[in-house]
């Protein structure tokens, strides 16, 4: 990456070469690009500045690290009706996205009823590979959250919708493209976590860093907050398996010659290219209702162990997307932007962002890892100049989870978690080791990098009390 050329103080930019349509461009700091360098995330992103319809540039955030075709925390929009979609530019985890919930109470209120809200959280939302839901749903219901999202589930609060990502439902969404297959893996995984990277970690805000928004998120100093991260199980992984195979079968037909075959990708006007937009909506509709469903079942923790009172004050901030594509109008063109590991991030005055908000931005949530902290950040201006709208999306790798087992044992960082305080739940000591902070960037930096670059800014740093994990 020898050929990179440093646009600015965290821009830097690698200009088309052959088979590039549009040149690759990478926000970081020097220490940043240094770890990017260490995989094969800004090859990656060459790649898919050669995809049929790209404009402007592919664009990868300060936690970009190597994945399945596309690199996580990469952004490319085509331009319709003739650009091209590609399953691998959203990720098999569709949806895959953070709820922030604040609870009505403060740190030292909550006391020594830390470990059993943790522990009765473990209880209310099933964790790990396979784990099942409370319920199954039968095929009309799970047809009515495919199409419809959290707006299908019992006694959905409305503020809940309304405080979420394009109020929890992407349009065009079709149960019918959704195969039996995919059905099958997805319903009766409603409100559970899944494994990897997935958690839901209840955390305090330790600080303040624009308090006129933070009031506005509903934030303040030493509340007690839970940030729930998961995405659309079985389902979603189901449908990104299908239509990559169904696409990499279409190249040929559609004269498209690519570096890579996991960028397998069709015209979005296509045949192939609606049924996998119709699909990838149904699966993120899915995903938020599953966010809802495990927004639930902590405030039945919280109730639990809490009070009534504090689980019916215990309000949604926000809920957001990081693995999705949308038809969205940027410089005057309609494209379609692959967000993959990476965030919406609209500035204050799109008509996006919920009325309570739009004065202030869009609320980002960025994670970082066990054992450090959260960052609420809020959309600007400069993301709709520079990235489509979009931020990171967390810390980033900047280890792969078998190097990450080979540094550290699940039970040493157990304790070593413990032992500063936050309360741990974790079936599988190896996927703890997976998830060590080690293996991922810091994030105070990556946040940092994006405020610098305009794309967003820190309103409030969050830090963990105890973590249930998968």
């Amino acid at each position: 990456m020898s050929e990179l050329v440093r646009i600015d103080e965290t821009t830097w930019e690698l200009p088309a070469r052959e088979g590039m349509r549009v040149p690759a461009r990478v926000f970081a700091d020097d220490e940043i690009l240094a770890e990017i360098e260490g995989d094969l995330s800004l090859d990656q992103l060459c790649n898919v500045a050669t995809l049929p319809g790209v404009v402007e540039a592919a664009i990868a955030m300060p936690d970009i690290h190597q994945g399945y075709g596309f690199p996580v925390g990469g952004v490319a929009a085509t331009e319709l009706p003739d650009g091209v979609v590609s399953p691998g530019g959203v990720g098999y985890d569709i949806n895959c996205g953070v709820r922030l919930l604040a609870l009505p109470l403060s740190e030292p209120e909550l006391g020594d009823r830390r470990e059993a809200l943790v522990h009765e959280i473990s209880r209310a939302v099933p964790a790990g590979a396979g784990k099942h839901g409370r319920r199954a749903l039968a095929p009309t219901a799970l047809d009515a959250v495919l199409h419809d999202g959290p707006r299908a589930l019992p006694g959905v609060r409305e503020d809940d919708v309304e405080r979420t990502e394009s109020r929890g439902r992407l349009e065009g969404a079709d149960p019918a493209a959704v195969s039996e297959r995919a059905r099958l893996r997805g319903h009766d995984q409603l409100g559970t976590m899944g494994s990897g990277n997935h958690f839901v970690e209840l955390q305090v805000v330790e600080q303040l860093l624009d308090e006129a928004s933070a009031r506005t998120f509903g934030l303040a100093a030493g509340q007690v907050t839970v940030l729930v991260h998961s995405g659309s199980r079985g389902l979603g992984h189901q449908v990104c398996t299908d239509y990559v195979k169904l696409m990499d079968a279409q190249l040929a037909r559609y004269r498209i010659h690519l570096p890579d075959r996991q960028l397998a990708c069709a015209p979005a006007s296509s045949v192939e290219g609606r049924r996998y937009l119709a699909a990838m909506a149904a699966a993120a509709n899915f995903a938020w209702a599953n966010r809802q469903a495990i927004a639930d079942g902590v405030r039945r923790a919280v109730a639990a162990v809490l009070g009534a009172d504090v689980a019916r004050g215990t309000e949604q901030v926000y809920d957001v997307a990081h693995n999705v594509a949308k038809v969205e109008t940027h410089g005057g063109r309609r494209v379609c932007v692959h967000r993959k590991g990476a965030t919406r991030a609209f500035p204050a005055g799109s008509d996006e962002i919920p009325a309570a908000y739009r004065d202030v931005g869009q609320p980002v949530f960025i994670p970082g890892s066990m054992g450090t902290a959260s960052f609420v950040l809020a959309g600007e201006p400069g993301a709709l100049e520079r990235s489509f709208g979009t931020t990171c999306h967390g810390a980033g790798r900047r280890l792969s989870r078998t190097a990450a087992r080979k540094r550290v044992q699940g039970s040493e960082l157990r304790r070593e978690l413990e032992a500063r305080g936050i309360v741990v739940r974790c079936p599988s000591p190896k996927g703890l080791a997976e998830e060590a902070p080690l293996a991922y960037k810091d994030v105070d930096r990556v946040v940092r990098v994006v405020e610098q670059a305009g794309l967003a800014r820190r309103v409030a740093r969050l830090t963990p009390l105890g973590v249930v994990k998968g």
